[in-house]
């Protein structure tokens, strides 16, 4: 049988980078984090179960650890929208929120999107082994709901995957991409730093 052509469109990628200086950065927001925990004992109840998920950060505030990341990682974002051949000013980017999740052991997030944004970003402050990896799912529903059943997986046919992350990495995704968190087997907090991205007109 000859080779055939394959041609795969319509590609859903998530980009993962290593964030220079990251020591850093996670010293300071792990440091942001708690006091903003210890003063917002409740926090929000979104796709978290059981976990804390702060409200959003400000960063209208220079010099905070929040914004001193963000500025220090506006390289991966360029190179992103570089990469999907976006034309952009960077002026015209903007970050609509920006917050933090901590899952204690047996904490997780459901599945879940980010509506309304162009690019979705979540950068890994804390990550204990068994924490949780970041899962995504297959964003195409008809694909998810009539596939037939599968001799073996393949790119092709796949309908979820698992990233195993580590401390520093800061993964970019398309935020129409559905993705959830597994749960925290260890016995030690997992922070995460997530974001939302769009190109003003």
């Amino acid at each position: 049988m000859t080779k055939d052509n394959i041609f795969k469109f319509f590609p859903d990628p998530v980009y993962r980078y290593k964030v220079s200086n990251y020591n850093q950065h996670n010293k300071d927001l792990l440091n942001y984090i708690y006091d903003i925990q210890n003063k917002d004992k409740s926090g929000l109840q979104l796709s978290n179960i059981n976990g804390w998920h702060s409200k959003p950060f400000n960063l209208k505030e220079k010099n905070s650890p929040p914004n001193n990341f963000f500025l220090g990682i506006k390289d991966y974002i360029y190179d992103v929208f570089n990469k999907y051949g976006w034309s952009f000013n960077p002026e015209k980017i903007k970050c609509e929120a920006m917050w933090a999740v901590i899952n204690k052991k047996g904490n997780f997030n459901v599945e879940h999107i980010h509506a309304n944004c162009h690019l979705s970003a979540a950068y890994y402050v804390k990550v204990p082994k068994k924490s949780g990896n970041f899962k995504i799912f297959n964003p195409n529903i008809i694909s998810r709901n009539r596939f037939p059943l599968q001799t073996k997986p393949t790119e092709l046919n796949i309908l979820s995957a698992s990233l195993e992350v580590n401390e520093g990495d800061l993964l970019i995704f398309p935020s129409y991409l559905p993705h959830a968190v597994g749960k925290n087997e260890s016995d030690e907090d997992r922070i995460v730093v997530s974001f939302n991205l769009n190109i003003q007109s």
